[in-house]
């Protein structure tokens, strides 16, 4: 058997890469081709974009893939959401879609557009977020460079920020949020009741989420006399309990954990002041709790 695995094209296509790279799954992408290989003969993967990932996952075409919340919404695609995978092309935060108009605007609120024209690539989230605000518009399908068409063609629009620095840029301003997304690995619903299947999605799923939780994290190993421990421990933080092993003298005690990356230029000279000593730092790849 082999997994139909759709990878993200476009904006999430590098991170997504890197991701499955850093868990163990090496993916090439050849120039022009959207047949990527991938060094596990169980998985055959296909580029798809994020926009259109939920619906062929949805029909069968793909057994899972990846795309943001967003676009599984919009689609109305109805799919297992396996994970949720915090990672995008610039950082963990999530995504957003907000409704903006240009700073000189006399819209205050949502309200203020009813009867007014918003345009979006996004028209089922924005049709869905008019109708729960009791609002009626005219609201049109944007095939890019959205941020450029208020006020001339245009009342407001409905985009997606990461940073906010494009809508600045613009002249735009938020007047209201709209949704919050981030990366799923979403599966067929009828592909996720193979025993067979299910099994390789949730390993795969399980070696991403190893592969974020280690991100930004290093281990630290030292010793110390018995009678320091407790000094020791106050200072250090831990993912978990710090691991204490007793060493061949009795008087030594080496003590293991993992801590923020950012961290370590902090802790290791109180470390080395209340006694530490043999103290190392290493790289970490993954967690599994």
């Amino acid at each position: 058997m082999k997994l139909k695995l759709g990878i993200p094209a476009g904006s999430l296509q590098e991170a997504t890469l890197e991701l499955f790279r850093k868990s163990g799954y090496n993916i090439s992408v050849q120039s022009r081709s959207y047949v990527p290989t991938i060094d596990d003969d169980e998985i055959e993967c296909l580029l798809i974009r994020a926009q259109e990932m939920a619906r062929y996952v949805a029909d069968g075409a793909l057994d899972a893939g990846l795309t943001g919340y967003d676009w599984v919404v919009e689609t109305g695609a109805d799919v297992e959401e396996v994970a949720e995978l915090r990672f995008s092309k610039v950082s963990r935060r999530p995504v957003k879609w907000v409704l903006c108009v240009p700073d000189d605007s006399p819209v205050q609120s949502v309200s203020d557009l009813q009867g007014k024209r918003i345009a979006t690539e996004a028209v089922g989230l924005t049709t869905q977020f008019l109708k729960k605000n009791g609002v009626e518009a005219s609201v049109e399908f944007s095939w890019g460079a959205t941020e450029v068409k208020p006020p001339k063609l245009a009342d407001a629009i409905v985009e997606v920020t990461e940073t906010g620095s494009s809508l600045k840029a613009n002249k735009l301003r938020i007047v209201a949020e709209v949704l919050q997304s981030t990366t799923r690995f979403i599966a067929n619903r009828k592909s996720y009741k193979n025993e067979w299947t299910r099994q390789k999605i949730d390993n795969i799923v399980l070696m991403l989420r190893a592969t974020m939780a280690a991100e930004g994290k290093v281990g630290l190993m030292m010793n110390i006399l018995r009678e320091q421990l407790d000094a020791v421990l106050k200072i250090l933080p831990a993912l978990q309990n710090p691991t204490v092993s007793h060493l061949s003298d009795e008087k030594w005690l080496a003590v293991s954990t993992i801590i923020e990356e950012s961290t370590v230029r902090h802790l290791i000279p109180r470390l080395k002041s209340a006694g530490a000593c043999g103290i190392v730092e290493y790289q970490i790849s993954k967690i599994i709790d």
